[in-house]
Order: C-alpha cells, then structure tokens, then sequence
C-alpha cells in the first residue's frame, strides 16, 4: 500500500484544476441522485472537471452525457448473491473493471469520489481505497444493496437517506453514517402546475392523478389502471406512465378529457406532477422522493415477492410512516382496494393536505447550521467542505 500512501495527499487534475469522479449506474436510482448533487455543485460555484464512471450500457451513458458530464464507461459484472456460472465471467469483468478503474483515478487524481452503488461502482471504490482517494458512498433506499455494503467499509463517509438505515450497518461503521435524504434534480423543485396540466390537456376543475409504472414499466400497475379507469370517469384526469416495453397504442390510447398514457416521460414529468393531487406507483427510492419534492402524496404499490430484495416495501413503509403515502402490499393491492383509497384521498382535502405537508418536510433535510435544505444541496455542501479541508480552506 505505499503508492496509496504515496497518492493520499493533495490531488488535482493534470491540467491542474481540482476534479471529481462520480461512479455507480445500472437503474436511474443510481444515476438521477448523482446528476442531482453534480447540479448542486455547479450551482454552488465549483469549476473543476467532473467525470462519471460508468457501466457501458447505453441509457446510462445517454442519461449522465445528456446533463453534460464527462462519461467513461468500464468492464463490469453483476453482483449476485445466488449462485450461478455466470459469477464465473462476472469475477474476470470484476477485476477487470477493477483495473480499469485504478488506472483512470490515477490519471484522473480526483480529490475525492462519490459513489452511486451499483455494482459498477464497486471496482472504482476499491481503487479508490488503494490509491488513497477518499470517497463516499450513498444509499438511496432503506436498507443497503450489496454494492453499498461492499463499498463501505473503506468509504470516507456513508450517506443514507433515512434514518432507520443507521442501524442496519456494522456498529464499527455506524459513527461514518450521515442521514441527507435522496437527492433530487433541482429542477422537481421548480415544477410548473400550469404547464403540467397544459401538456396532459387536462380539463380545469378536474383533479389530476398520475400512475407511474417507472422507466420499466410495472404490469402490476398497468392492469390496475384499465380496471379502475372506467369508475374514475368525471372524477379525476388520469396520467398513466406505462413503461417503454409496455406502452399499447390500442390499450393506452388517448381518451379526450380524461385519460393520457405515455411510454416514458422525460423532463416534462417535474411539471406533471406538480400538476397531480395524487400519485400512484411502484416505491423505487426516486418515485418517493420526487413526488416528496413537489409536496405529492403518494399511494405505494411495492415490488414485492421473493424476486426483490425487500427494498421497494421498506421505503413504502417509511414514507407511510412520515405520513407522506399510504402503502398497499398483497391483497391491499387489488384494484378494488386502490380505488377506494385513492377515492378516499381525493374526497378529504384535510387528509390531502396533511400528505403534501409531510412530502414537503420529508423532501427537506436538516442541516448542520440548523436550518433546511433539499437533499441535493446538503450532500454538494458536505463534498465542498471536505474540499476545502482537503485544500487547506480554498478551492
């Protein structure tokens, strides 16, 4: 370890300018948090050269290039806890992507490496711990993934985004654990009612409720839209976000006054739901707290099952938990069921209106001067002055 000790001191670029690596990728979770605090770093004044290390799937590339950010992918593997002889291709690409990394931090010299999770982020942060490159790692749901835990013990700092996921780490990790929410992209603050309502042709006088089946699309959801949409008539407007793969022009066609679907929305989806009294869908970390961002309450239906990890229900219970979201796991989540929670909802503006409140506070995190910030900024704060420590107090 003497080139780590060698490299631990004082980084900038080569052309002398202080820079950042920012890793992990796989699903927009591990992409949008991330995108989120580089946008808080720009705004908050720093100039230096920020490069994403990533997997070499094409959306993701496509999605951090499309924020202007310097994107280099790496060979990667996926991390299973089952096993498989695909583990056996996997741990070449590992260590590969491994080398691959540890060869770009040291032309790179970051002053510091943030990760995302996802299992490409792994290789990058063992790297980083031996090249002495200090890093953080940031966990956007409750309970950590296995890249996370894999990258913690080294990390610098680990970012959570609630509370209870202190206690899930090792009691020797736990005093390295800082709670600063899920970031999210400046912009779902500054979503525009008007403009949403104006895209859906949603009629004045109609409440909007939007259905978000994610960037895969949920069948689950898919199914529960066209059996409710019919007792939904003259009610609410319906936007329904099907997912690429699963997006039908015949099932999903526009109905005028009434109903909308589209495959997938882009930036347009700030201002929609700014626009929503009520939203419904899966319970991926982004889903809860983009809706928290724009003060939506929120009816969660969790992947659930042995297929999944657990950790779709765990954030639906939290932010039920907070009074952001009412969550429906099971037979909760029949279409009969939805219906009459969500009827519920749309017929007490009390009940409505104590959601928004505790979306708003959920979506706003306390910070060390005491006052509240969104997350995205708070963890852009925190990288700043741990530059500026590293600086010698200037950057």
């Amino acid at each position: 370890m003497r080139s780590a000790k060698r490299g631990a001191g004082s980084r900038t670029a080569p052309d002398g300018k202080m820079s950042l690596v920012f890793t992990g990728g796989g699903t927009g979770g591990h992409l949008y948090p991330g995108l989120a605090v580089i946008q808080a770093l720009r705004t908050k004044g720093f100039s230096g050269r920020i490069v994403w290390i990533g997997s070499s799937k094409d959306l993701d590339r496509k999605t951090v290039t499309g924020e202007g950010v310097e994107y280099i992918a790496i060979p990667t593997g996926k991390l299973r806890r089952s096993l498989s002889l695909e583990n056996f291709a996997d741990l070449f690409r590992v260590i590969s992507g491994y080398r691959t990394a540890k060869r770009l931090l040291d032309e790179l010299k970051p002053s510091l490496l943030f990760s995302k999770g996802g299992y490409v982020s792994v290789p990058p942060c063992r790297a980083a711990a031996f090249l002495g490159i200090p890093y953080f790692t940031h966990e956007s749901d409750t309970s950590p993934g296995l890249a996370t835990r894999l990258n913690s013990g080294k990390a610098e700092r680990i970012l959570v985004s609630w509370p209870d996921t202190v206690t899930m780490f090792p009691a020797r990790l736990r005093q390295k654990v800082l709670v600063v929410g899920n970031p999210v992209r400046p912009g779902f603050f500054a979503g525009n009612a008007a403009r949403g309502r104006k895209l859906l042709d949603a009629p004045d006088g109609l409440p909007i409720v939007s259905f978000l089946g994610g960037s895969q699309g949920s069948r689950q959801v898919n199914e529960i839209v066209a059996s409710i949409l019919p007792a939904l008539a003259g009610r609410a407007f319906v936007f329904h976000q099907t997912g690429g793969g699963l997006f039908d022009p015949e099932t999903h066609a526009p109905r005028v006054g009434s109903y909308l679907a589209m495959a997938y929305v882009g930036e347009e989806l700030k201002d929609i739901l700014a626009a929503s009294t009520l939203a419904i869908g899966r319970a991926g970390a982004g889903t809860v707290w983009e809706c928290a961002a724009v003060g939506l309450p929120m009816v969660l239906i969790p992947l659930a099952g042995s297929g999944t990890r657990g950790d779709q229900v765990e954030n639906a219970r939290m932010a039920e938990a907070v009074g952001a979201a009412v969550c429906l796991i099971g037979e909760k989540a029949e279409p009969e069921s939805v219906l009459s929670t969500l009827l519920r909802w749309l017929d007490d503006g009390e009940a409505l209106a104590r959601a928004k409140k505790a979306c708003l506070s959920l979506s706003m995190i306390k910070t060390e001067s005491g006052g509240r910030a969104p997350s995205a900024d708070c963890v852009a704060d925190f990288i700043l002055s741990r530059l500026r420590l590293r600086q010698g107090g200037s950057l």
